[in-house]
């Protein structure tokens, strides 16, 4: 009997412990920061610096985790994040494909809907495509490159870091306005392959985000010839972009914007929010993103957020309709 009554008043006392939990101020656990991607890249270097910032803006007692849930071109850690609960605990650090490249190419083997399905928080970065090419190559200007495709259609190969990969999706976006452009597309598994593979001079060309191109770029080993940014980057002040070169319209960036499943309390994405363009505006952090090839996004709120990946999903879709993509294996 008495085991009886202690199990009904444990019962009993259970509103009153939930409802204490659900008093605790927030955060009072650890917040988990999901990388959808390998420990290492640009992506996870601005997840840690970030979250190190972070931090001490949430709160005294505040902890941020960075976990790298990579797979399927960043579908798996997206997905992860989306079944968690709307509680402040699970934010997810969003890039073109898993929110505009992939869902766009691959709509129906994306598992969520990369609008519906998630709170924005905040833009982080963003950092330019680049058009790179060997170092031996004879090509030196957009122009010229153009000119040799045009001679020759089909006959030269170019290169991504994977089907659906923003590189993917500039590459196509070039030959759609430069007149339907044709050469052979070959993906490759991530940036450092790809890198590999231009330098060996397996394929003519490739669309990559120039933080991974930036090193053989400096080492002569690769040649950046085209920007996908409007005005050229500072880090290579002397490559035009390609609206430079007569491409008009052409915008071609990678980014990464915080994101948190859908249902995400109004409050708690103010803080978020609020503490992120905080830690982005860190001198010592802008320093090193810039190095990197990131350009820190320090103004954003969770409105600009929302209607920026809204934007880019919408042209990535228009880019893989008019250009009549289909996923590639």
């Amino acid at each position: 009997m008495p085991t009886r009554r202690l199990a009904l008043a444990a019962i009993g006392m259970l509103p009153f412990r939930q409802a204490r939990a659900q008093a605790q101020p927030w955060p009072s656990r650890p917040i988990v920061f999901t990388i959808p991607f390998p420990a290492g890249g640009s992506a996870d270097l601005l997840a840690r610096l970030l979250a190190e910032r972070m931090m001490p803006l949430l709160g005294a007692n505040a902890r941020m985790v960075v976990e790298n849930r990579a797979g399927a071109g960043g579908i798996i850690g997206s997905e992860f994040v989306r079944r968690q609960p709307a509680d402040g605990y699970a934010i997810l650090l969003a890039t073109p494909s898993t929110h505009g490249t992939v869902p766009a190419l691959q709509p129906e083997t994306t598992p969520y809907d990369p609008i519906g399905d998630f709170t924005p928080i905040a833009i982080m970065g963003r950092a330019p495509i680049a058009l790179a090419v060997p170092g031996n190559s004879p090509h030196r200007d957009p122009q010229a490159l153009l000119a040799a495709l045009r001679a020759s259609p089909g006959a030269a190969s170019w290169g991504s870091s994977g089907s659906g990969s923003i590189g993917h999706l500039a590459g196509e976006w070039m030959n759609l306005l430069a007149g339907g452009l044709r050469s052979e597309h070959i993906p490759y598994r991530g940036g450092a392959p790809l890198v590999e593979a231009l330098t060996k001079g397996e394929v003519q060309y490739a669309w990559e985000p120039l933080g991974s191109l930036a090193a053989a770029a400096r080492d002569g080993l690769i040649r950046c010839i085209g920007m996908g940014t409007t005005t050229r980057h500072p880090l290579f002040p002397e490559v035009p972009t390609m609206q430079e070169a007569g491409l008009a319209g052409f915008e071609a960036t990678t980014w990464n914007v915080m994101l948190g499943p859908k249902g995400l309390s109004p409050a708690i994405v103010r803080r978020l929010n609020v503490a992120a363009n905080a830690g982005l505006a860190n001198p010592e952090l802008s320093e090193r993103l810039a190095a990197a090839g990131i350009d820190p996004v320090t103004d954003s709120t969770p409105e600009t957020t929302g209607a920026f990946v809204a934007a880019e999903l919408a042209r990535f879709r228009d880019i893989v309709a008019r250009a009549n993509l289909r996923p590639q294996r």
